[in-house]
């Protein structure tokens, strides 16, 4: 796994260190700035490091078309057309700079997937910390040229992107921009199945590119998350919202407020738990020693008397020495009067 460390808006990021939740807005305002804004306040309430924006509008993502090929023949937003879609999910560009200015007085972080270059000129505008790029975007090189001309750091969903694309993509930002990449394994569904993520690639994906690796979790439950973070998982992205049952196009596959904050706790603790090598004694084992097995004498013993089997017994607690000298003590005289039921000392035997 990398050791690589990014910084992302002053907070150390990577392999090893308390994993960083990315609460994702996506369309879940449904059209509402106030909605924005309860997100942005209820995301950093609940334990989200930053909350990331969508910047597009209908006209810079796609065309508005009504031929086949614009068209969603399935899934959950089938029956509209690419523009329709895009035009009722997209955050208005006017909205951007007041929750920049909210997310700063509320003490989150707030960044952006831009989804192409004037995108890129509104965040530069407002000095957006770090960029992303999403998983549809990542064979875009020409955006991802752009963005790593602004020298900020950059993660990266890889949904969709075999091996050769998400190369290529990070070829780019290392020789043109600041090469503070971190790379999110991503299934591209929504909402996408738990057996479908194959969390194993996270370790190759950082092994193949020397990166610090995350997830974009488009799961329903937080399982996924958790685990990623003992493959080597960094960054957690999930989709949140207000209410699942909203109607908004992405609501019923993200986490409502209660939601994240479980998975705050679960990552923080699965972290902590994953910990380091350690086959020292534990502080909470510490008070617990005592009830190990140790030697003790069962029978009075004189002064002089050799130790028979009759007269010693491995049981808990662990005052006396240890049972791995059960056989050495037979045979052996006691150097004082021995009583029964107390702890077998190194310094009551004749060792020699």
């Amino acid at each position: 796994m990398s050791n690589k460390i990014v910084n992302l808006n002053g907070k150390e990021v990577g392999q090893g260190l308390c994993p960083y939740l990315i609460a994702e807005v996506s369309a879940n305002h449904n059209g509402s700035f106030d909605s924005a804004k309860k997100l942005l306040k209820l995301a950093k309430e609940n334990g989200a490091n930053a909350v990331k924006l969508q910047t597009y509008k209908a006209d810079t993502i796609t065309l508005n078309s009504d031929s086949k090929e614009f068209r969603i023949d399935e899934g959950p937003w089938a029956g509209q057309t690419l523009y329709e879609l895009y035009d009722k999910a997209h955050t208005p560009w006017d909205w951007h700079k007041p929750l920049f200015k909210y997310a700063e007085d509320i003490g989150i972080t707030i960044f952006s997937s831009p989804f192409d270059e004037t995108a890129v000129e509104l965040l530069e505008s407002l000095d957006t910390p770090f960029y992303k790029i999403a998983s549809f975007e990542a064979v875009d090189i020409p955006l991802i040229e752009c963005v790593a001309s602004t020298n900020k750091p950059v993660i990266i969903s890889t949904g969709m992107a075999d091996k050769d694309e998400i190369g290529e993509a990070v070829e780019v930002l290392r020789q043109r921009g600041s090469g503070e990449i971190i790379l999110l394994h991503c299934i591209s569904a929504y909402p996408a199945p738990s057996d479908e993520y194959n969390l194993e690639t996270l370790h190759d994906l950082s092994n193949s590119f020397s990166l610090p690796v995350g997830l974009s979790d488009h799961t329903i439950d937080n399982i996924a998350s958790i685990v990623s973070v003992s493959y080597g998982a960094c960054v957690i992205e999930k989709h949140f919202t207000l209410d699942k049952n909203a109607g908004g196009p992405d609501d019923f596959f993200s986490l409502e407020p209660s939601d994240l904050k479980s998975l705050s706790e679960d990552l923080i603790n699965t972290w902590k738990a994953i910990g380091k090598v350690n086959y020292g004694l534990s502080s909470s084992e510490r008070g617990n020693i005592k009830f190990r097995k140790s030697l003790y004498f069962i029978k009075d013993m004189k002064m002089g008397e050799k130790i028979t089997k009759e007269h010693i017994k491995s049981v808990r607690p662990g005052y006396g020495i240890k049972p791995k000298y059960f056989n050495s003590l037979i045979g052996k005289e006691v150097k004082t009067d021995i009583t029964a039921f107390s702890a077998v000392e190194k310094a009551q035997i004749k060792w020699s």
